[in-house]
């Protein structure tokens, strides 16, 4: 029956993001003083509408989280490991590999031009390109990952236990690998932005979260709550998500119009990155390390998403607003919705092949036996 009534939201899901990404980007050209106006209310580049949106989109998954199922997640190594492998040790590295591949050497030659950056200096656009795919890569996505799991029905306090644990390795990681890649002796980091965005993004919605489920349930019983409470609140997040990426690509609607053939080969790519990067982690590691349907999907989404808001608010920083760093970020943003909705697709379509998985589909209540699994 649930699934039934999130049918409208979830079996449209993509054609929704698609016609909210069009919104904003015409609502940007059309009214760009609205859209200025919007995003001038924020408090270290971090969006103060964006944030009340992404709140009510984190909420109702936050408040569902059984935080006994948190501890126990807290006691199993190996998803968490995994994330950490694919987030630290490889996808920093294979992002620079596949920027630099295409935009530093295929695509070079529809690149052409050069710009004067923050620091005064000229570069080549595709060098800021690069930098800016660069920045993506080194920030796994510590927010929007819940609802990435929570789609693909995973394994929500293993996927809060992985966000925490990037959000504060992200603060130690995130200088080093980022002036390594870049080749600068010092990059300035937005330390209030990574706090600020993990205090909005996650903290907030989770201790909300954390003790009105304690005080709904104590006060309506465990039945109303999750019958009749959650049945009311299932929508907010995917409503709050929609809205979200209306105002999103509303601040950012006048580059993207103004840049189409230089969006589109950025975005090949960071395409190619966020499939490889979810392909490594669902079907190679995962099954490699035995993972169950519930762990293995949000292992695999933690890593192949990004955090785009410090992305963008790093490229500005160093390169200046409308760098060609900035607008590679912009471009991370356009893509991942629609990109990772078609991998929480992927999830459950081959969920059953992977152990106790317990979906309502079809697939996963028929027996399989170990020689019908593919290998990969």
């Amino acid at each position: 029956m649930a699934e039934k009534k999130l049918s409208i939201f979830e079996k449209y899901l993509t054609l929704w993001v698609l016609i909210c990404i069009g919104i904003g980007i015409a609502l940007g050209k059309l009214a760009p003083g609205i859209a200025v106006q919007l995003d001038a209310f924020s408090v270290y580049n971090v969006s103060i509408p964006i944030a009340i949106c992404l709140f009510f989109m984190m909420y109702p998954i936050m408040v569902k989280i059984d935080f006994g199922e948190v501890l126990k997640a807290a006691k199993t190594p190996k998803p968490v490991g995994l994330t950490l492998v694919i987030n630290w040790v490889i996808k920093p590295f294979s992002m620079f590999l596949i920027a630099y591949f295409f935009l530093g050497y295929l695509f070079k030659g529809f690149l052409p031009g050069t710009e004067i950056i923050s620091t005064g200096q000229e570069v080549e656009l595709w060098r800021s390109y690069i930098a800016g795919a660069i920045l993506l890569g080194i920030a796994p996505c510590t927010a929007m990952v819940l609802m990435w799991g929570y789609l693909a029905k995973g394994n929500d306090g293993l996927t809060l236990v992985m966000v925490a644990i990037n959000s504060l390795i992200m603060l130690v990681l995130y200088a080093p690998l980022g002036g390594f890649l870049l080749g600068v002796n010092a990059m300035p980091i937005p330390w209030q932005t990574i706090l600020l965005s993990v205090a909005i993004y996650v903290a907030l919605p989770l201790v909300a979260g954390y003790f009105s489920r304690k005080w709904l349930i104590r006060s309506k019983g465990i039945e109303w709550f999750k019958t009749k409470f959650l049945h009311w609140l299932t929508p907010v997040s995917i409503t709050a998500l929609l809205a979200t990426l209306v105002l999103l690509f509303s601040f950012k609607g006048e580059i993207i119009i103004a840049n189409p053939l230089t969006i589109f080969w950025i975005a090949i790519p960071l395409f190619i990155q966020t499939v490889f990067i979810f392909v490594l982690g669902y079907f190679v590691l995962a099954r490699w390390l035995k993972l169950s349907y519930h762990d293995a999907a949000p292992a695999a989404m933690i890593g192949a998403s990004n955090h785009f808001e410090v992305a963008i608010a790093t490229a500005t920083m160093l390169f200046g607003l409308s760098s060609g760093a900035a607008l590679a970020t912009v471009v991370g943003v356009l893509i991942e919705v629609p990109v990772m909705l078609m991998l929480v697709a992927v999830c459950k379509r081959t969920c059953h092949w992977f152990s106790e998985c317990h979906l309502d589909l079809p697939q996963c209540k028929q027996q399989k036996t170990t020689a019908e699994i593919p290998d990969f």
